[in-house]
């Protein structure tokens, strides 16, 4: 059926551009799940369904640039502690969790980035290697494997959900030789392949050089990125832990040619001037994740220098269990004020920018903008319809200002993806809903027990 929105405010943040390409009295025109045309005014077109938002905002669903959607039940941990204390206070809980514990994990993540209006996320897996310590910052890389299983179920929770995701997988390449390592990264890649593309826009690294114990961690990482034709995610410079070991380890990606379109290093905090100019010139990109860099006290990117130098930037909303609320509304705003407080310029994060780097700008760096992030003819029919008067925040001087800064999930009404509607007022139309939220709540506080965890 076709769908015809009117009376709104449409923000379509187009390509090409650093306008938001607002509409105020727009209309969007829906066939078989894509966008058919955009006007302003009276609609020129008709349609099986027509909904009037009555001068609500419609704008694109929102692209999680770097997220870890198993998560979802591991909120509220490890909140006196920096990344590694926090991965064990938090990691801990699951790694004796079963295939079908973390599928329920990811379906409870993904329907919660659907039900605050994030339409496609970058999803990081959980690895076949399960969890050890890393409290000094490294593994030694000896922690017993899971069953492939163990990593379908993750994608096969994306798929279910209706979220639209990047498969992100670890290639645990301390386990096995070579041969194995690639075997084994080439199944969960087939799998991924093998689902709906409408869905899984394709499969991706989850780059470990930072913690591998093994030298020549970033050529196995290229040599699956030209193999297999995927992208690569490197959690990267992030913890203000032992900076200078860190930083020394960049070499190892720049020489094995890894800076490229397809390189993303997420975090990106612990740099140099000279870091960000190599990144910048290889074409490599960065996921920003501001509320989970407050989170847990890593320190502040630095987006604006990178913009400058051409350096591709997307935002990502990160673990549920790190910004504890997936509220995109609360990630623009925290990176506004966090570049803002760090340079003393307004100027430096604007609404119109980080809005685009929480939309376009996340498709870009992921290589998926040809189809998400803009409200634009073609692309999937992906949107946020979002009230400013429920509750209300007075006149709207600016529009799309007021959508950064004065919009929560509170004013988030409906959720929209390929047309079709996804939540309604923070409730999911997905009937598996209902059971995710049961054995997420039964089955984590299990695995805990089981493990002799206790929350810290």
């Amino acid at each position: 059926m076709s769908l015809l929105i009117t009376h709104a405010r449409l923000i379509t943040v187009p390509a090409g551009t650093e306008d938001a390409g607002y509409i105020e009295d727009g209309w969007m025109l829906v066939e078989e799940g894509r966008i058919a045309a955009i006007g302003s005014g009276v609609p020129t077109v008709t349609a099986d369904e027509v909904l009037d938002v009555d001068g609500a905002f419609v704008a694109p669903g929102f692209v999680s640039s770097h997220s870890h959607l198993f998560t979802s039940g591991l909120r509220g941990l490890g909140v006196g502690e920096t990344l590694y204390g926090w991965c064990d206070s938090m990691l801990g809980m699951t790694s004796a969790a079963t295939p079908e514990d973390i599928y329920w994990s990811t379906l409870h993540g993904a329907l919660d980035f659907l039900g605050n209006g994030v339409t496609t996320a970058y999803n990081f897996t959980d690895p076949l290697q399960a969890w050890e310590s890393m409290v000094d910052g490294k593994r030694v890389g000896n922690a017993a494997m899971r069953g492939l299983e163990y990593h379908t179920r993750q994608a096969d929770g994306c798929l279910d959900a209706g979220i639209r995701f990047v498969d992100a997988i670890g290639m645990d390449a301390t386990v096995g030789t070579d041969d194995e390592i690639f075997d084994r990264f080439a199944a969960e890649v087939a799998h991924s392949r093998a689902m709906d593309p409408a869905f899984a826009l394709g499969a991706s690294i989850m780059g470990q050089v930072q913690w591998s114990p093994r030298p020549d961690a970033a050529e196995v990482e290229v040599e699956a990125m030209r193999r297999f034709g995927v992208t690569n995610q490197a959690h990267f410079l992030e913890s203000p832990e032992a900076v200078p070991l860190q930083q020394s380890k960049f070499a190892m990606y720049r020489d094995a040619g890894a800076l490229g379109p397809g390189m993303m290093f997420g975090h990106f905090i612990q740099t140099t001037p000279e870091i960000i100019e190599q990144t910048a010139a290889g074409g490599a990109s960065m996921s920003w994740q501001p509320a989970s860099n407050g989170r847990l006290a890593s320190g502040v990117a630095l987006v604006p220098e990178m913009l400058a130098l051409g350096m591709k930037v997307g935002m990502g909303l990160d673990d549920q269990a790190c910004t504890d609320v997936s509220d995109p509304w609360q990630n623009m705003r925290a990176g506004i004020f966090m570049q803002r407080a760090r340079t003393k310029d307004p100027l430096s994060m604007m609404p119109e920018r980080v809005l685009r780097l929480h939309t376009l700008g996340g498709a870009a760096i992921l290589g998926v903008d040809d189809r998400v992030g803009s409200l634009e003819v073609g692309k999937f029919a992906d949107f946020v319809v979002v009230d400013p008067r429920k509750p209300d925040v007075g006149p709207l001087w600016h529009p799309v200002r007021s959508y950064v800064l004065s919009m929560t999930p509170r004013n988030l009404k409906r959720v929209y993806v390929g047309g079709r509607l996804v939540s309604e007022d923070g409730v999911s139309t997905n009937p598996l809903a209902p059971e995710a939220t049961i054995r997420v709540h039964e089955d984590l506080p299990r695995v805990a027990e089981r493990l002799g965890r206790h929350p810290a």
